[in-house]
């Protein structure tokens, strides 16, 4: 059975989670960020959406958008078939890891844990990708119902394309929550060499995500443009 290192290996793990989604969502408030940028960028197009004739060009970017989810989501339903197929044979990974790293202790039921945590993340990305497909079809719909701005005031125009854009930011947040699961997934494989650097691992991912939404090169970019 896991040890008081692993159990606090995992609160730690799910705290720095939890954690970073509730800072990353508040920070977006205050301070420009991706999030921050993109929903700016999100209701100038649908402002500039309600201008065009021909929309075509705007039903194919949300096409792309959902190709790139469902990818995610087919693959979170394949890595979730490998991983049910690895507890079935826990034993045999057992011997393995006991093999790769003959310093650590390794039984059937801490593998199976270990594989379940995994399990658990990769159920819940796909949730999130799914969820997030299904937005991206909305916002295709509301872009096929779209009126004619030119026979819209300022106001009206500006209420429909901020409406429009609230859903298409919500279907990448529940994009960018299932890439984050996968991020600390990453960590997460760490455990079945050590539940310190399990615990490290975590930060480090943390770090990098903060890093890439609060001070990237492609903020700066959104910025600029």
């Amino acid at each position: 059975m896991p040890g008081p290192l692993d159990l606090i290996a995992v609160i730690w793990f799910f705290i720095l989670w939890i954690g970073y989604t509730l800072f990353a969502k508040r920070r977006a408030k205050v301070v420009s960020c991706l999030s921050f940028e993109l929903r700016r960028k999100r209701t100038d197009w649908m402002q500039k959406m309600l201008l065009r004739d021909n929309k075509m060009a705007d039903v194919g970017l949300i096409s792309t958008l959902e190709r790139n989810v469902t990818f995610f989501a087919s693959s979170s339903l394949l890595i979730l078939a490998g991983l049910l197929t690895a507890m079935s044979s826990a034993d045999k990974l057992s011997l393995m890891l006991s093999n790769l790293v003959p310093w650590a202790e390794y039984t059937e039921g801490s593998i199976q844990l270990k594989l379940l945590l995994l399990t658990f993340i990769f159920v819940f990305a796909f949730f999130q990708f799914t969820w997030s497909l299904r937005q991206y079809g909305f916002c295709g719909v509301l872009i096929g119902a779209a009126p004619d701005g030119r026979n819209l005031n300022e106001d009206d125009q500006a209420l429909y394309a901020n409406r429009a854009a609230k859903v298409i930011d919500q279907a990448g947040h529940s994009f960018n929550y299932g890439l984050r699961a996968i991020y600390f997934s990453l960590s997460a494989l760490s455990w079945f060499i050590d539940p310190i650097l399990f615990m490290v691992s975590a930060v480090v991912v943390m770090i990098v995500m903060k890093q890439r939404e609060f001070h990237s090169k492609v903020l700066k970019a959104l910025q600029e443009c």
